[in-house]
Formats: C-alpha cells, structure tokens, sequence
C-alpha cells in the first residue's frame, strides 16, 4: 500500500515539481501497485504530453514518463517481494513482510537455534529423506522411472519432502552455501521427471493402478500446497525458475481440474494446505486463476451433503473436516486440529487479496475461539486424540468441547501448534494488532519447540501436558522422542519454522517498523516507502527482558518504531536516548514511537521477567484447583529427574506461596533458565478408585522445574505442567 507521499515522489521523479496541480487527484485512487501503472502512469503520461508540461524546460514524452515511473515503482516495490508472505501488493494487510534474509539471528536463544537447525536439523532430517528409512525422496524417482521399488510412507509424504526443501531453501538465504543450490537443483529435476505431462504429480499415484482424485484420504491436495509454497519460496531466494515451473504447470492442472467444481471432486482438498500454496503462487505470478481457484476451495466446504461416498471415508465427513458448516457462517473451530487451522491460514491469506467482510469476520470468530476456549496454557491445539464435536460428529487428533482440556490424554500434535502460530501470524498482518503476535510466541517457546529434542535429532509428534507411565501410548504417541515417526509430517514443519522464524520478527508498517519477536539479530531492509533502514537488536530474550535496539541507519523524515508489549509484561518501560520514551507502554498493544530517527538512537525495553502461577477457567474441570508455572513467554514443568527417585508425578503438590529461585544454565538442555523451589510430595491412594478424605502427611523437598520445551532430554520419565494447589 503507497501513501500520497510515495505517489508524488513517483510523479516528481518523472516530470519535477511543477506537477502539484495532479496531487488531489491521488485522494481517489485505491493505494496498490495496479493503481500506479493503470491509473496513475498512464494517465499522467496523457495527461502532461496533452498539458506540454516540461522537466528543466525540456518536453517530457509519454514514453520517458512511463519509463521513469515504473523504474522508480519496481524500486520501490521489489525490495518486498521476497517475504516468507509475499504481501507485498496484498491490499488489506497493514503489517507486510521484510524479505527473506532481511533479519538474521546473531546471538542468543534463536541465533543458538538457528545454528543447529543450519548444522544438525537440516542435514540430518535430509539424510533421513532421501535415504531408505525415510524413503521420500526414493519416492520421487520411482514416480519418476529412475529407481525400481513401491511407495513408501504415509499419502502425505510428499509434502513431508517439499517441506523440506523450504527449510533448506531458508538456510540457504542466511548462509549462500552453493552446495545446498546444487543440491536442490538436483532434486527438482527428478521431481520434473516425476511430473505428468499434464501437470499432475503424486509419487504414490503415479506409479501405480490407483485413480487420481479417488480418495481424498490420499492427499494429494495436501501435497499440492506444499509444493506450490515450497516452489515460491525456493523462487523468491533464488531467482530460478525451475521449481516454479513445476508448481505453474501444476497449478494450472489443477485450475482446469477443479474450476468447473465437478460433483465428484466437490470434497476434496480437506486438509487445506493448497489455498495457502495457491494464494502464494498468484502472488508470485498474479495469475488471478490461482487466487480464484483458492476462493473455489474454500466454497465447496460445506456446501455437499454429510453422508459416505466413493471419495470419502466414513470417519472423514462432517465436522471432523470442516463440511458441516461454511466457512463464513463458522462460529466454532472444529474437527482435526491441523486441517482447521491451515484451512484458516488460507482463509486468511485470501481475505488480504479480496478484502471480503464475511471472511474475515468469520476469522475473527474463529481465532477468537481457538484462542480463548480450546488452546492449551502452552499455546497447543487438538484437545482429543478421538471423540466427538460439538454436533456429534466423530473427530479425530482434533478440537473438542470448549474448555474441554485434558492433560495426560491432550493430543496437540506438533503440526497443529505450529498451524496456530501461522494463522495467527497471518491475523497480525491482516489487523496489525500485537495480540496475534503474543500467540505466535506462545507456540515458539512451548507446544512448537517441544516437538525437537535438545540436540535436533528426534522427535515428538504428540505435546501432552501431563504424561505418566501408565498412560496408554496411540500409535503417534512415544514416551519419549523418537529418531523417526513413520508419520512424519510433524518434523519437516517444525524445522521450516526454525529456519524462516527471522522473517517473522519484523513486519513493515505503512511509515516504519514493527518489531514482532525479541533475541540478538540484525535487520536490514527498506520500509514501504523504499528508503533504507538497518538495526541491531540485543537481547538474552526470552530469559531476560531487556532489550536494545541501535538504530545503525535510517531515512531522515519521520516515521515509526512499534514494540510489542507481550500481554503478560506488566510494568513494562522504553526509553530512547537514555530517556523515557513518552509513548504508552500497555501490555498487549504495540508501543508506537514515532520521531526523526537518526544513526546512533537507542531504544532500550525492559519487561519484568516475573515468575507467575496461573490457573485456568473456572470451566476447565481438569485443572480446577491447580497451578502451571510460567516466566515471560516460557511454560515450566517439573519431570522424573528432578524428583527423588520412585515419585509418582502425580504425587508432586505445588505450595501456592512458593518461592521460586531463578538459575541461568548455559550448558544444560541446550542452554535453559530453569526454577527451582520447595515442593510438597504426598504418596497417594491409587489402589481403589474413591477413597476417604484424610489429612496428608507431606514431605518438601526442594525440585527443579525446567521450560514444558525442553522436557524428556533426559530419558524416558513422566511429567506434568499442572500440579495441585497447596494454601497454607
């Protein structure tokens, strides 16, 4: 979106300042790029050759005139191309995205992270892939015709591989090593061999005597998404096109299959991941087929009758896929946590190209109740491994009853945590508010991180907030992380997200800079206007609440520095220049400073680190009575080692007048801050299911509580976030 500023540099660029007659004329036209070209050069150009208007006292042609704007335009426009959103021309988005490769992590808790996801998680996750236990990339080359062998891995796997493939694409935007290049380079030309002449493309499909498009169970909608993101983004790096080349005769594939909306196909795509990939690839390309092929998927939800057919299984209808109700008359999120939440990050992704009211709003609502009915202390998703909705529809690895939060049976799977954080990173954009944020963090330093082991090898696909060595592990559960789960959507995901996390921590507002996410980074980029601006961030966020922002370089004018306010950083103060900064400081608002800014300001934040108990609402039976601990944006809970031995976990008491000691331990569990405090244990009567109420007889010992992230790197043990309140 270009202010009326930024339009008159572009006219005065062209034809000087003798054009200011032509300035109102700006008031009535809509703030996109389209309106530059369509509405504004043309016509200027006709408009000063018509009026003989001159630069210097030389005639301006039309010709000149075009071409000084659009080169002044593409100036302005490119450098916001390249974000992990391309938003850039998105026209209802108020927060867009810095590029790719604008911030980089340089010390602290993401920059440690980073590193291991450059060295370790990446690697390592693409040895598993394209070698036999992973077997993804076999996959590919036997679709292909230059392997023999059968299918391997679950029908999403696929997508497993494209996501990837982003990841790497991340860590190459950061580190340019041309290995990773050739490397991919490689890969997308056996993917190329696995594609149809058509367009079409399913390793699990292709090679075999199965109809495409005869099941949805089989995903290749789903895989299609991946695809087509993992293309635009490898594009947007790169600048090659052969990735995307793939994607567009792909999509172009399924424009024809799917736009005539044929009966038969008339439930596909449920778990939604295509409207994301094809929202993005519109953006890249702006072949409004694409974007009208994502609004078509989000129509046909709902609208076909909730009964089995040939393409649908009967435990996959209703609300367990989001089908009983459209969209847009949602109130309730439903059904599987992960196909709810990318369906709603589509949504999202569509609104901020059309700007329809019923959408959003509809998004609102549903953000809203995820938010505060049916997402966990930790910020996890997907309350049930089975059970029913609110209609009484069979649900699976999905959203239950409000308030309905179940600790030792919570299923949140690692996919669907990360899918909230996305949604709401997309809200953010959309309504600028910081709220979206807070939950983005919440995700990161709890439910999402605690999907990866400390050294980046193993895995959890389910993030329980309780777990016991009596519970009854589902076939996606483990006591403990595992090296690899044959389910393995979860991993490639979480590691995505590591490796691009540096393009969500700054968004460009319409004259500035909003600073999303905290730790040691630099950040160099060009505000909206088109004018450069360099900072450096220092930070031990998120175990210490200081932060200082050095501005390095910056335009001259005015413009604005935003700040979020987490909502739990009461107390919170900014100065600048060693003075107080005069601005509002509210938790759960960003603080908006506006000023001349010049090379050598200082901003420093400082948000109390206090240690909190919290309880939950009054509805939520299964923590009635009971406290989690948390510090800034970071969930403790207290395992098996850090008890004295043979302790059932269920017989830990939490003192409500606990006095919680903080310890900075640098080599422990990949680098933590952990708690520790006086415990009360009583040994509880667990051979009869109702027993007489007695007085307990306590015994308090001293225990340590680490961040819910980093728990299990110790062993198979139990654990529990909420442990019972002791008044005294």
């Amino acid at each position: 979106m270009y202010s009326i500023a930024t339009k008159k540099k572009i006219i005065d660029a062209a034809v000087g300042k003798k054009t200011v007659l032509i300035y109102p004329e700006l008031e009535r036209h809509d703030d996109d790029f389209e309106f530059v070209l369509k509405d504004l050069i043309y016509p200027l150009a006709d408009y000063c050759q018509g009026k003989n208007l001159t630069n210097e006292g030389k005639p301006l042609m039309k010709k000149r005139i075009v071409i000084l704007c659009s080169v002044f335009m593409i100036h302005l426009s490119y450098a916001q191309e390249q974000g992990i959103i391309n938003n850039a021309k998105s026209p209802h988005v108020k927060l867009k995205s810095i590029n790719i490769g604008d911030c980089r992590w340089t010390s602290g808790f993401w920059a440690d992270k980073f590193k291991l996801c450059e060295e370790v998680m990446v690697p390592h996750m693409g040895s598993l892939l394209k070698g036999d236990t992973g077997h993804a990339y076999n996959n590919f080359k036997i679709a292909a015709g230059l392997k023999e062998g059968r299918h391997q891995g679950m029908h999403w796997h696929d997508g497993d591989f494209y996501k990837w493939m982003e990841s790497a694409v991340y860590v190459y935007a950061i580190n340019k090593d041309p290995q990773i290049l050739k490397e991919l380079d490689e890969i997308v030309a056996v993917i190329a061999k696995a594609q149809q002449d058509d367009g079409y493309i399913s390793t699990q499909i292709t090679p075999t005597d199965i109809d495409r498009w005869s099941n949805r169970k089989f995903h290749e909608l789903y895989n299609s998404g991946h695809l087509l993101t993992s293309a635009c983004i490898h594009h947007r790096v790169t600048a090659k096109t052969n990735f995307l080349d793939i994607a567009r005769k792909h999509a172009d594939y399924l424009y024809k299959t799917f736009r005539p909306q044929p009966k038969e196909l008339a439930r596909f795509g449920f778990n939604q991941t295509q409207i994301m990939g094809l929202v993005e690839l519109y953006r890249t390309t702006r072949n409004k087929e694409y974007l009208h092929l994502a609004e078509i998927f989000i129509n046909m939800r709902g609208k076909s009758k909730v009964e089995p057919d040939p393409t649908v299984r009967h435990t996959m209808i209703g609300d367990m896929v989001q089908e009983r109700t459209q969209l847009r008359k949602s109130k309730e999120a439903v059904g599987h946590a992960v196909l709810a939440l990318y369906f709603y990050a589509g949504a999202a992704d569509v609104y901020a190209e059309t700007g329809e009211k019923a959408l959003v709003d509809a998004l609102d609502r549903l953000w809203d109740n995820v938010v505060t009915k049916k997402m966990y202390v930790t910020g996890a998703c997907g309350q049930a491994h089975h059970g029913s909705s609110s209609k009484v529809d069979f649900v699976h690895e999905a959203f239950i009853d409000e308030y309905m939060m179940p600790n030792l049976t919570a299923y949140n799977e690692t996919c669907a945590n990360i899918c909230n954080a996305m949604f709401s990173y997309r809200m953010l954009g959309i309504h600028g508010e910081s709220k979206y944020a807070d939950i983005m963090e919440l995700v990161l330093y709890n439910s999402a991180l605690s999907g990866i082991s400390a050294d980046g090898t193993h895995y959890f696909y389910t993030n329980p907030l309780r777990r016991t060595h009596d519970c009854e592990m589902d076939t996606t559960d483990q006591r403990t992380r595992a090296p690899y789960i044959p389910c393995f959507c979860c991993p490639p995901n979480l590691v995505r997200t590591i490796a691009k996390l540096s393009g969500w921590a700054y968004s460009l507002s319409g004259n500035g800079v909003a600073v999303n996410l905290y730790g040691g980074n630099k950040l160099t980029t060009k505000l909206l206007d088109g004018s450069e601006i360099k900072l450096k961030q220092e930070s031990q966020y998120p175990w210490d609440g200081a932060v200082k922002i050095n501005m390095e370089s910056c335009k001259d004018e005015l413009f604005e520095v935003m700040l979020r306010i987490p909502e739990w950083a009461e107390g919170s103060k900014i100065r600048v220049n060693g003075k107080d900064a005069g601005v509002d400081v509210i938790p759960g608002t960003f603080a908006r400073i506006e000023r001349q800014w010049k090379a050598g300001d200082v901003v420093e934040l400082n948000m109390p680190m206090e240690t909190r108990l919290l309880v939950g609402h009054p509805r939520i039976e299964e923590i009635r009575n009971q406290a989690a601990i948390k510090r800034g944006p970071v969930v403790y809970c207290i395992e098996s080692p850090d008890l004295p031995k043979n302790t059932d976990i269920l017989d830990v008491y939490l003192p409500a007048d606990v006095k919680l000691k903080v310890h900075n331990q640098p080599d422990f569990l990949g680098g933590v801050t952990t708690l520790s405090g006086k415990i009360l244990l009583h040994a509880s009567n667990e051979e009869s299911m109702y027993s007489t109420l007695e007085k307990p007889d306590w015994k308090e010992v001293r225990a340590q509580f680490v961040p819910y992230f980093a728990w299990s790197n110790r062993g198979v043990g139990e654990m529990t976030v909420w442990m019972p309140v002791v008044w005294r």
